[in-house]
C-alpha cells in the first residue's frame, strides 16, 4: 500500500464519516417534522398489497412510463443510483487496493456485467434528463414550461452528480481492467475498449476511486444540508410515499374525497367536538404526517402543472408551486414546532408558555427569527398578509384530478387543497361570494339553482309516455331493476333535461324496468364538499340515504341500483356515500346503455353521419376510469370518433369541478372556452356538421356556453352542436310508440294487505300528537333539512307535471295508518278488496294519509312536534290529496289541496269494478271541511 493510497484513504474516512452522521441526522429531522402531523391510522394496512403496490411502481415504473422518454431514462438514472451505491462503498476499498472487490459476487461475470450497464445507463439516463429539461426550460414562455418555477440549483446540482457518479463507474472498472489485463468481451465490452486508453496503474485506480466516492460524498453533504430539496430526497421518501398512498389497491387518490379528519378520526356532524377537533387545516401542522410526507416526495418535475387546467388557462395556481410552498413553509417553521411553539386561532402562543400562561421569552428566544417569523405567517392569506397560499391558488382548483393522475410519486394534490377549503369555510367564512349562493340553496332548496322541489318531475310532462315515480306510482321497488337518479342538473337545466329525457327513452325502448324519485330527491352535495363544506354534504347525504333505504326496504343488497347520467352524482353515490353509511350498485348510464346495446336490446339502424369528437368528463374518466363505456356506446351508434389531442386521463377538464360550476372565472382564458377551441380544432373549425359528445350535464353546459361564445364571435363552430352519448344512440335507433314505452316501464304489484279495522263505538277527540321521530313535515325548526321542504307526494302531480292514466287501485281504508308522528287515534272505515288481478303497477299515494308499512315521505326532524288531527270522515266523502310546494323556506305557503274527483279512482281496476275510494282526509289528514295549519281560509 502506497503512501499516495493510505492519506486518500485516510482522508476519505475523515470526510465519509461525518458526511454520513449529517445525513443521519437530516434523516432524523425529517422524520421529526414529517411527525408533526395529525394521526393517519389508515394508511398502514394492509401490509401486502401495499409493498406489493410500491414493488410494482418500482420495478415496472408504472407512473413514470406514462411519459415515454422520461420514463425510461429515468429508469436507468433511479436503478443506477440505488444499485450503483454498492460500488460506491466498493470504491472505499479501491483506494487502499486497487483489486478490491466485494466477496462471492465481485470476481462473476454476472456481477461485471452489471457493473457495466448500470454505469452506461446511468450517464444515458442522466444526459437524456439534462437534455429534456433543457429543451422544456421555462426561458419564453415561462407557462409553457412544467418546469416553471422548480428549484433549478438543486436539479442541476443532482444531475450532474448522477452524471458523474455513471463516469466514474464505467472510469474505475476500465482502470482496474487496464492493471490486471483480465477482461471479458460479455461482462466489460465498454470498458476494456477504453482500457486500451488509460495507463495501467495501481495509483490511477486510487486517484479515480478517491474521485468518484468524493463525488458521492458531496452529493450526501449538500443534501443534508438542504433537507427541503425534492429533486434529491424523493429517491428515498418516494418508496414511503407510495407505500401510505391513500388507496389500498394502488389506485391513485381520485373518486371520493378524503374525509375530514382530526385526531385520526373521520369527523361528522354526530361525533365531532368544537373544542377539540381540527375542521380542515388552517395551519401547517393540521396537516396530517402522510400530508407533509407528500410535500416532502415532490420531486418538482411539473408533470401535474403541465396537466392542470387552471394552470394552462392562465390561473395563478400550479399544483406543483402550492406543494412546493408548503413544503418550504413546513420545514422553516419545523424548528419552532419541534421546540414546543403553538398558537391557537387567535394567533397567541399556547405552547411555549410560562405558569402564568404567557409566552416563555426565554424559550422562544432559542428558536431561530426566521422560523418564528414563518410561524406568524397564515396558511391561506393574501400577499397584504404575507400567506402561504394565496386565496385566488386555493379556489382556482377545478378538482379535475390530472395532477394527482400523472404524479410520479403518489402526491394527494387535491385532498390538500380540499382540506384547505374546509378550514376557510367552516372556521373563517372566507370563501368566494358565489358559493354563499349555492350553500343557501343547497341548504334550503336541495339544489344548486334554488328550484322548488315539485318542479323536478317537470320533465315528465315533456315526455309522451309514462315514467313511474315513487310513492305517486309506486308503493315499493318490487318488480323494479333500477332506480333512475335525475339529479339536479337532469331535473332541472334545460339542456341537461334533454339528456335525462334521452335516457329514460332509451331505457324504456330496451325494457328496463326503472322509477325515479321526484321530489323526493335531493343533491348528492358533490359541490357542497368540494367547495369545503364538509357538514353541508353529509347533511344532504343523510337526507338521500334516508329516502334511498326507503326505497330499497327489503330489497337484497344485490339489487340496490341506482342508474345515474350526472358523473358529479355518479362518483358522489358510488364512493362517497359509503363513508356515510349508503352502499349501493351504482351505474353511469354510458355502461348501462352500452350493456344493453351489447346485449341486442338496444339495435341502432340508422348510423350517425355527423362528425364527433368526445370530451372525457373528468369524474367519469380521471376519478372512476371509465373510458371505453361511452367510447363503445358511439360506435354502437354508427359514430365516427376523432379525439381530441387530449383525451383519455390526459383529458382537459371543461372547468365546472371543485364547485367551479357556480363561480366566475375572473382571471386567464376560461376554462370551457380553451377546451371548445380544442375541440373546434379537432373537428376542422366546426364549420361543417359535426358535435361535441359529452358524458356529464355539467360538462355539457360548460361546452355549449363554449360553443355560443364561439359562434356570437362568427368565426367557427357555426354546425357544431353539443350533445350528450345517450342523444346519439336515441338517434341512430327506432323510435317506438308511446303506449308501448309505456307498457314497457308497467310493473304490477302486489298490493300489502291493509291493517284489520280498529272497531271504535265512538270517535274519541284527537289526542296531542307524539314527539315525531320521522315523516310528518319533515322539517327541523330553525337548522331545516336542505332541499326538504314538507316532503309530501300527493297522489296529483306537482305542478307542471304531466297527468298520469288513472291507475285502478282497490278501494282502501280512508283513515292513515298509524305512525309515530300521526294522531294518537283516529276512526278506521273497512277496506273493500278486488277480486281480479291488478292490471297497472301502481297504487296512488294518498298525500301523507299512506298505508300502513309506509313510511312518509321527507326527512326526519326529531323535535318537530306533528299537530293533533281530528278523527277521518266516513268512508263516502269525497277524497282530497294534498299537493306540497316542497320548499323548505318559511316564508313559503303550502300549495292548495288537490281536489281529486271519486269518480277517476273508479276505474278500469283490477277487471271488476271497484267500490267507491274510502274518503282521503284533506290537506295533512284533517276532516273535510277543517283548515289545515298555515293555509289560507
Amino acid at each position: 500500500m502506497s503512501p499516495l493510497q493510505i492519506t486518500l484513504g485516510a482522508i476519505s474516512i475523515l470526510i465519509g464519516v461525518p458526511a454520513w452522521a449529517g445525513f443521519v441526522l437530516a434523516v432524523r429531522r425529517m422524520v421529526r417534522t414529517i411527525r408533526l402531523g395529525q394521526p393517519a391510522p389508515d394508511r398502514w394496512r394492509p401490509f401486502g398489497p401495499r409493498l406489493a403496490t410500491v414493488i410494482k411502481e418500482f420495478a415496472a415504473h408504472t407512473r413514470m412510463v406514462k411519459f415515454r422518454t422520461v420514463g425510461w431514462a429515468h429508469w436507468l438514472v433511479m436503478v443506477g443510483f440505488l444499485i450503483g451505491f454498492v460500488t460506491v462503498f466498493q470504491a472505499q476499498g479501491q483506494i487502499f487496493d486497487p483489486m478490491f472487490t466485494w466477496p462471492w459476487i465481485g470476481h462473476t461475470r454476472f456481477y461485471h456485467l452489471l457493473d457495466e450497464l448500470l454505469g452506461l445507463g446511468t450517464i444515458v439516463g442522466g444526459l437524456v434528463l439534462i437534455t429534456i429539461r433543457q429543451l422544456n426550460h421555462p426561458r419564453r414562455p415561462a407557462r409553457l414550461s412544467r418546469f416553471s418555477g422548480s428549484n433549478f440549483l438543486a436539479a442541476y446540482f443532482v444531475e450532474a452528480v448522477v452524471v458523474v457518479e455513471g463516469i466514474s463507474m464505467v472510469g474505475v472498472k476500465a482502470l482496474v481492467v487496464a492493471y490486471t489485463g483480465e477482461h471479458d468481451a460479455i461482462s466489460d465490452f465498454v470498458s476494456m475498449q477504453i482500457a486500451k486508453v488509460v495507463p495501467a496503474s495501481a495509483s490511477a485506480v486510487s486517484v479515480f476511486a478517491f474521485f468518484k466516492l468524493m463525488a458521492a460524498l458531496v452529493w450526501v453533504v449538500v443534501v443534508s444540508r438542504n433537507i427541503d430539496w425534492g429533486v434529491a430526497w424523493h429517491r428515498f421518501a418516494a418508496f414511503f410515499n407510495i407505500y401510505f398512498k391513500r388507496e389500498k389497491d394502488g389506485g391513485v387518490a381520485l373518486g371520493a374525497a378524503k374525509p375530514m379528519m382530526s385526531n385520526g378520526k373521520a369527523l361528522d356532524m354526530e361525533n365531532v367536538d368544537v373544542d377539540t377537533d381540527i375542521l380542515g387545516v388552517g395551519k401547517f401542522e393540521d396537516f396530517s404526517w402522510k400530508d407533509i410526507l407528500d410535500v416532502t416526495t415532490c420531486t418538482e418535475c411539473g408533470r401535474c402543472q403541465s396537466q392542470c387546467p387552471a394552470w394552462n388557462t392562465g390561473k395563478p395556481l400550479s399544483p406543483k408551486l402550492l406543494i412546493m410552498s408548503l413544503r418550504d413553509h413546513g420545514y422553516a417553521k419545523a424548528p419552532y414546532l419541534l421546540a414546543g411553539g403553538r398558537t391557537d386561532t387567535g394567533g397567541d402562543e399556547v405552547g411555549l408558555v410560562d405558569a402564568d400562561g404567557k409566552p416563555d421569552e426565554p424559550a422562544l428566544a432559542k428558536i431561530s427569527a426566521d422560523a418564528r417569523a414563518e410561524a406568524e405567517r397564515p396558511l391561506v392569506s393574501g400577499e397584504d398578509m404575507n400567506g402561504i397560499i394565496d386565496p385566488e391558488v386555493l379556489w382556482s382548483c377545478t378538482t379535475c384530478g390530472a395532477c394527482v393522475e400523472q404524479c410520479p410519486v403518489d402526491i394527494e394534490h387535491v385532498d390538500h387543497i380540499i382540506d384547505m377549503r374546509r378550514y376557510q369555510v367552516l372556521i373563517e367564512s372566507e370563501f368566494p361570494s358565489e358559493l354563499a349562493g349555492l350553500f343557501k340553496n343547497l341548504e334550503n332548496k336541495g339544489n344548486p339553482w334554488g328550484q322548488n322541489a315539485k318542479d323536478r318531475i317537470n320533465w315528465i310532462s315533456e315526455l309522451d309516455f309514462d315514467i313511474p315515480v315513487f310513492q305517486q306510482d309506486a308503493d315499493s321497488f318490487d318488480g323494479y331493476e333500477y332506480l333512475f337518479w335525475v339529479g339536479c342538473a337532469g331535473a332541472y337545466e334545460d339542456r341537461a333535461k334533454k339528456t335525462t329525457k334521452a335516457v329514460a327513452e332509451l331505457l324504456a325502448t330496451a325494457g328496463v324496468k326503472f322509477m325515479v324519485l321526484g321530489q323526493g330527491e335531493t343533491c348528492t352535495g358533490d359541490s357542497a364538499r368540494r367547495a369545503g363544506n364538509e357538514f353541508l354534504f353529509q347533511q344532504l347525504a343523510q337526507q338521500n340515504i334516508e329516502m334511498l333505504n326507503e326505497v330499497f326496504d327489503g330489497v337484497p343488497q344485490a339489487r340496490k341500483k341506482i342508474v345515474v347520467t350526472c358523473a358529479h352524482c355518479f362518483n358522489t353515490l358510488n364512493n362517497e356515500y359509503p363513508q356515510v353509511g349508503g352502499t349501493y350498485e351504482v351505474v353511469h348510464h354510458t355502461q348501462l346503455l352500452n350493456r344493453l346495446v351489447r346485449a341486442k336490446k338496444l339495435v341502432p339502424v340508422s348510423p350517425v353521419t355527423e362528425k364527433v369528437t368526445y370530451h372525457d368528463p373528468c369524474y367519469l374518466g380521471r376519478h372512476n376510469k371509465v373510458y371505453n363505456a361511452p367510447r363503445e356506446l358511439m360506435e354502437g351508434a354508427g359514430a365516427v370518433l376523432t379525439e381530441m389531442p387530449r383525451h383519455g386521463e390526459r383529458s382537459m377538464c371543461c372547468g365546472a369541478g371543485g364547485a367551479r360550476m357556480w363561480m366566475e372565472e375572473n382571471l386567464g382564458k376560461r376554462i370551457n372556452i380553451d377546451r371548445v377551441d380544442e375541440a373546434l380544432s379537432t373537428l376542422d373549425g366546426g364549420n361543417s356538421a359535426a358535435m361535441i359528445a359529452t358524458g356529464c350535464p355539467f360538462c355539457r353546459v360548460m361546452l355549449t356556453d363554449g360553443v355560443t361564445a364561439r359562434k356570437d364571435s362568427g368565426e367557427i363552430g357555426q354546425a357544431v352542436e353539443v350533445v350528450d352519448v345517450a342523444q346519439l344512440m336515441l338517434q341512430s335507433i327506432e323510435k317506438l310508440a308511446p303506449e308501448t314505452l309505456s307498457a314497457n316501464l308497467t310493473v304490477i304489484q302486489t298490493p300489502k294487505a291493509a291493517p284489520e279495522p280498529e272497531v271504535i263505538a265512538e270517535a274519541a277527540p284527537a289526542a296531542p300528537a307524539a314527539k315525531p321521530t320521522g315523516g310528518g313535515l319533515g322539517m327541523k325548526g330553525a337548522a331545516k333539512a336542505p332541499g326538504g321542504g314538507l316532503g309530501m307526494k300527493g297522489g296529483a302531480k306537482a305542478p307542471g307535471a304531466k297527468p298520469a292514466a288513472a291507475p285502478a287501485a282497490p278501494a282502501e281504508s280512508a283513515a292513515p295508518a298509524a305512525e309515530s308522528a300521526a294522531p294518537a287515534t283516529e276512526s278506521a272505515a273497512p277496506s273493500v278488496e278486488s277480486a281480479a288481478t291488478e292490471t297497472k303497477p301502481t297504487l296512488p299515494a294518498k298525500g301523507l294519509a299512506m298505508k300502513s308499512g309506509f313510511k312518509r315521505p321527507g326527512v326526519k326532524a326529531p323535535g318537530a312536534a306533528a299537530p293533533a288531527a281530528p278523527a277521518a270522515e266516513p268512508a263516502a266523502a269525497p277524497a282530497v290529496e294534498s299537493s306540497s310546494s316542497a320548499t323548505t323556506s318559511a316564508a313559503e305557503a303550502p300549495s292548495p289541496a288537490a281536489k281529486v274527483p271519486a269518480a277517476e279512482a273508479s276505474a278500469e281496476g283490477n277487471g271488476t269494478a271497484a267500490a267507491p275510494p274510502a274518503a282521503k282526509p284533506g290537506g295533512l289528514g284533517f276532516k273535510s271541511g277543517t283548515k289545515a295549519p298555515g293555509r289560507k281560509s
